[in-house]
């Protein structure tokens, strides 16, 4: 059973917000990689209104729906996992004018950072500051025509002094862009953090519309994965001490409707397309032939993606945890990846947890997804 869709835009008190309050506060949360306690308390808060919440010693929060009463067959578990981590920076040194040098936590582009504002997390409280390099003005010959590399740039906080900087900030501390959501028309949202926020949000908002429905034939296990973009820290972990019978990876994938990208090695998954289901050698058969005929039996839009090898998601480590576990993978298109305006549709990520919840609920006794 699909959960009703959101009233259109359109029909929305003039100045109301289209962006679930929810997933506001996750994108406001600073949270890098192995930083992830405040998004993680904002979670686990949602969470514990009706599910039972728990939090691994990696930083990963887990929230629990039980089956439906009634509910026949031995016990069984859907893992529904996105990541809650972000990129980020991390200050490597201070020196004695001030200036904060810094390695990226996660993958970035170099070029993105030129100039960002950014929030340092110290244990005093957040810490503002900018992202410098030498001017234009200032590069000669060679040097003004490549892209700055992270290791020619530094942080200014204003300090006057490195015994001023270090004053505040310690060796360690932790950095995002300082960038609020914003929201656009036609129901689009651009925000630092959308990868993978998003997925944590639609991994709850899909356990919660289970809930709703009174449960399912099997336990879902909603997940917010710690540590993706570095080391898939919490999808190991998690999907290791639930000892899932089927999984589902909720991550972004590259949304092909903005200028330069090619789609022949994509597949067409434009913004407003909706869910977008993996397809590949990672992923379970069985688990993407049932996402398939759901989405089409609920008339949720959708598109295919395919994948030869690996998916470069939390999937890549769920589906060999201990003896294997069948893994399905929902994707939400999204513009300008690992950048601070990351762009989506919301009409898609509500696709998303229709989708993801009304699998779940289609699950029962004799569902198997053996190859």
């Amino acid at each position: 059973m699909a959960a009703k869709r959101k009233a259109p835009a359109a029909k929305r008190a003039r100045g109301a917000s289209a962006v679930p309050p929810l997933l506001r506060e996750l994108l406001q949360a600073p949270g890098p990689s192995g930083y992830e306690a405040a998004p993680v308390a904002v979670w686990r808060s949602a969470a514990e209104r009706f599910a039972k919440v728990d939090v691994d010693p990696i930083g990963t929060p887990l929230a629990l729906v039980a089956r439906r009463k009634g509910a026949r067959g031995p016990s069984r578990r859907l893992l529904v996992m996105g990541h809650i981590d972000e990129i980020g920076l991390i200050v490597t040194h201070i020196d004695d004018e001030g200036f904060l040098w810094f390695g990226e936590v996660g993958g970035w582009d170099a070029q993105v950072l030129v100039g960002q504002r950014i929030v340092i997390d110290t244990r005093k409280g957040p810490v503002k500051g900018v992202i410098g390099k030498k001017a234009i003005h200032l590069l000669r010959g060679e040097e003004a025509k490549k892209a700055a590399e992270t290791r020619e740039m530094h942080i200014d906080i204003g300090a006057r002094d490195g015994e001023e900087a270090r004053a505040k900030v310690r060796i360690g501390d932790v950095a995002v862009i300082d960038a609020e959501p914003l929201e656009l028309p036609n129901g689009r949202l651009s925000s630092r953090a959308l990868d993978n926020r998003l997925g944590s949000y639609i991994a709850l908002e899909a356990a919660r519309l289970v809930a709703g429905a009174g449960g399912a034939a099997w336990e879902v296990a909603a997940v917010a994965a710690a540590q993706e973009e570095t080391t898939f820290g919490g999808s190991r972990t998690s999907a290791f001490s639930l000892e899932p019978d089927a999984a589902i990876v909720l991550d972004v994938t590259h949304a092909t409707d903005a200028p330069g990208i090619e789609v022949k090695p994509l597949g067409k998954h434009p913004l407003g397309s909706g869910a977008v289901i993996g397809r590949g050698s990672v992923l379970n058969p069985a688990v993407f032939e049932l996402l398939h005929d759901t989405a089409e039996a609920e008339k949720i839009p959708f598109t295919v993606e395919a994948s030869g090898r690996h998916t470069g998601t939390d999937a890549d480590a769920v589906h060999l945890s201990r003896g294997g576990v069948p893994t399905g993978l929902v994707s939400i298109p999204l513009r300008y990846m690992h950048s601070p305006v990351e762009l989506v549709e919301l009409a898609d990520v509500d696709a998303c947890a229709r989708l993801v919840a009304a699998f779940a609920l289609r699950l029962g006794a004799g569902t198997s997804f053996a190859r």
